[in-house]
């Protein structure tokens, strides 16, 4: 099988691509899964874009300063200057964003944004609707249940693909490849994210010596039901703090002002550090107060939410919810430049979290995940486009792929439980050195393949933490307990 452009990837960034692309081009897209089992089928609070052209420059400094000044800033004003191009062009396509009784955009605020520039569609199935909608409007071939295990290259140009498909090893020829599969929310023990995110792709990328960047700084959401006996936990939208829901600990104290003095509005590394924190020390738990919505307005403008804590025995609003920090998202990824072409290679691309182009710093604002996914994802499609179309002909495969090995899945507990404790929310330089003990120690033991990608990522994530010896946004050290607040 030969195509022009193979994406991998089912989610935002990988649809928008393949919608991007020239109608002449032969594309195929790979769903590891069922194309909706991906994290933007199951972003909730919304998309992060300007109001207004007056908004632009406020939205790049909120970035900025949510990122703790880490980012790169020209990555940031792409996102939010070409942010509202990308969300108009949606809406003159048909998507429909929530709006007023007046027929006025819906804007909500969230956490750490200086105005109310939040997008959502279906109160809180935002990406749900997005998804949807892409998928509707998808026109090139979609093969799911299908495992991306390996790239082929000649030299430094990337030639090929090996899938996982049915029970058999094949291998597809391309012109082209986009990576857009997602992050590694499956390499912690508690994590919102869908189960086909595994950082399979970061560990492919690894072994081909490839870059990758930032990868110490891995986000926690704040606010997630923990309780359920799913692998993927409750998120709870940070758009409910952004209209008012509080965050309070058992002696009902909203203690998150002793933190930081926006409290719940406070960038999200602040919120789920200062929770954990607080109660590790104070021996106590912490809630999400929504009291101040009726039910009927709380099921409406949060009907995925208001059905979950149903089904798990909350009645919400009139009970506070158990809450707990949660591995949500990852700013590192593999390195690229700013239309999406992985540094070192000749027809590679990624794009949206499996990337790093620098746009979320050390701390994503909240809701500008969706935006990255329409923006970049867009840059790489006119950077296919723009190449003169050159088919490179079939590439040789050969080589063998052994997917799995007995013991394969008590490894892969223990280094979700090894991710949890020294790689999370609060990290310390002894805890850190151990779990890479540990996962070298796992490295050197005979595995199948699929669980060698999540120990090489793995092993960057804990040796990129390890080389960075002070608290910055997400990557907090206990020995040195800052808040990240203004210019580090």
């Amino acid at each position: 099988m030969h195509y022009d452009v193979v994406i991998i990837g089912a989610g935002i960034a990988g649809l928008h691509t393949a919608i991007r692309l020239p109608k002449s081009m032969k594309v195929l897209v790979v769903s590891k899964d069922y194309p909706w089992e991906c994290n933007t089928f199951y972003a909730q609070g919304g998309v992060a874009v300007a109001n207004s052209p007056e908004d632009i420059p406020l939205h790049i400094a909120d970035t900025q300063k949510a990122g703790c000044y880490h980012g790169n800033k020209e990555a940031i004003e792409i996102l939010c200057n070409e942010g509202p191009k990308w969300i108009q062009a949606l809406i003159d396509n048909g998507f429909e964003f929530d709006k007023d009784s007046k027929g006025n955009f819906n804007y909500t605020k969230e956490a750490a944004h200086s105005s109310r520039r939040i997008l959502h569609a279906n109160g809180d199935a935002t990406g749900r609707a997005l998804h949807v909608f892409l998928m509707n409007q998808l026109n090139t071939h979609l093969l799911y249940n299908t495992q991306v295990v390996d790239l082929s290259f000649t030299g430094s140009r990337v030639n090929g693909v090996c899938l996982y498909h049915k029970g058999e090893i094949e291998w597809v020829s391309a012109n082209s490849v986009v990576l857009a599969s997602g992050g590694v929310g499956s390499l912690y023990s508690i994590h919102t994210n869908a189960r086909t995110i595994s950082a399979d792709l970061h560990g492919i990328a690894l072994e081909a010596g490839l870059e990758l960047k930032d990868m110490e700084m891995m986000q926690f959401h704040p606010t997630v039901y923990i309780q359920g006996k799913g692998v993927r936990k409750q998120l709870l939208s940070e758009a409910l703090r952004g209209e008012g829901a509080k965050v309070i600990d058992e002696n009902n104290e909203r203690f998150l002002f002793k933190f930081h003095p926006d409290g719940e509005l406070a960038p999200r590394s602040v919120v789920s550090q200062s929770i954990f924190e607080h109660c590790h020390k104070q021996k106590t738990k912490a809630y999400l107060d929504v009291s101040k919505w009726s039910k009927a307005d709380f099921a409406k403008r949060f009907p995925s939410i208001y059905f979950a804590m149903q089904e798990a025995g909350v009645d919400v609003p009139k009970e506070p919810i158990p809450i707990s920090p949660a591995f949500h998202y990852a700013m590192g990824g593999i390195a690229t430049d700013l239309d999406g072409r992985v540094l070192g290679t000749k027809n590679l691309y990624a794009a949206g979290e499996v990337a790093h182009t620098g746009v979320h710093g050390a701390n994503r604002l909240a809701s500008n995940s969706l935006l990255e996914g329409l923006v970049f994802s867009a840059r790489v499609a006119a950077s296919i486009a723009s190449k003169e179309a050159t088919s490179i002909g079939f590439a040789s495969f050969n080589r063998p792929v052994n997917l799995k090995q007995d013991g394969d899945k008590d490894a892969k507990e223990r280094l979700r439980k090894l991710m949890w404790n020294y790689a999370g929310i609060i990290r310390t330089t002894k805890g850190l050195e151990e779990a890479l003990n540990q996962v070298e120690d796992m490295l050197k033991c005979r595995t199948g393949k699929l669980l060698r990608l999540r120990l090489l990522a793995s092993r960057e994530i804990l040796s990129q933490a390890l080389s960075r010896h002070e608290s910055l946004g997400a990557h907090q050290l206990a020995a040195h307990p800052s808040i990240c607040e203004g210019k580090l």
